[in-house]
């Protein structure tokens, strides 16, 4: 493993040093899917999908699937925008959020739109959501998805994150999906193992501070935001959050789901955290067979 992951394995072998760990790492993900009901109604999808295809029911989710199709170019319920092809565990934030018709909702990292429609299908298309990218080509992505998937209460911004900052305590909800390192995403693409780096973690980790800092600074007092990475670094994940707890009175929520977890990180690479963050989730790849995750749920008072 040292060999196939080199600096990668001396840092993270402290968070886990089982060999599940890294096993799981360079398994290739299980493919999974979330049923789109702005389009149809749940069961006529399923049941349609179920003449084709083995279903197996994702538990932190209703409308998730495992499902036994690894391509989905010649799938009509694809092209139709039925089904979204979605890593499991990323359906979790939305899901956590837990929007409400009729909010005011920002995605301030939302491309390229699963989670995006994931929200608007929580909210039935009823109140607005600010699905906000950084890079025009992403933004493209993200429209185009929102269009395919029957998204009609989204308005799609160009704009640096922290730029919503100024909207002081305007958002009933806020999901930061923050950028990072995406060490989760190696079951998908070992390129994100090859372009790991001590110097991008730092980077990102930097991000993340500026952004979480303006999305709390835009959420209405009892309002709640989500923060997630699929990478886990504590420096991108734990160390966050305590920044945001030691900046702010912003308060963490328990999140309950049935699922395994990994215990989150109170000490790591002579930084401390607070306990609280013991209430955020930490998902490491052979806990659920899924991608490496971290979610954190954040109430303002």
């Amino acid at each position: 493993m040292r060999e196939m992951f080199g600096e990668l394995y001396e840092r993270y072998s402290v968070l886990d040093d089982s060999d599940e760990f890294w096993e799981y790492l360079k398994k290739p993900l299980r493919q999974s899917i979330r049923i789109n009901t702005l389009k149809a109604p749940f069961e006529s999808i399923k049941e349609r999908l179920e003449e084709e295809y083995i279903l197996e029911p994702i538990p932190w989710v209703r409308e998730g699937f495992f499902i036994n199709k690894s391509e989905f170019s010649d799938v009509l319920e694809h092209a139709l925008g039925l089904i979204f092809p979605q890593e499991a565990a990323s359906m979790i934030p939305p899901v956590v959020l837990n929007p409400k018709p009729g909010e005011l909702v920002l995605d301030m990292a939302a491309a390229p739109g699963a989670k995006t429609t994931q929200i608007a299908q929580y909210m039935r298309n009823e109140g607005c959501i600010v699905a906000n990218d950084m890079k025009k080509f992403r933004v493209n992505i993200l429209i185009a998805n929102l269009n395919r998937f029957g998204v009609l209460n989204a308005r799609v911004t160009q704009k640096d994150g922290a730029y919503f900052g100024r909207f002081r305590e305007t958002f009933d909800r806020i999901l930061l999906d923050a950028p990072c390192t995406s060490v989760g995403m190696i079951r998908k693409n070992f390129k994100f193992a090859k372009g790991w780096s001590m110097d991008r973690v730092y980077m990102y980790s930097k991000i993340q501070k500026k952004l979480i800092i303006a999305a709390y600074k835009a959420l209405k007092p009892g309002g709640i935001l989500v923060y997630s990475t699929c990478t886990v670094d504590p420096f991108e994940n734990e160390e966050v959050v305590d920044y945001l707890l030691r900046k702010t009175d912003a308060k963490l929520e328990k999140i309950k789901l049935p699922l395994k977890s990994s215990p989150p990180v109170l000490e790591f690479d002579s930084h401390e955290y607070s306990k609280e963050v013991k209430k955020c989730l930490r998902l490491h790849p052979q806990d659920n067979d899924t991608e490496a995750f971290f979610v954190a749920k954040i109430r303002k008072p």
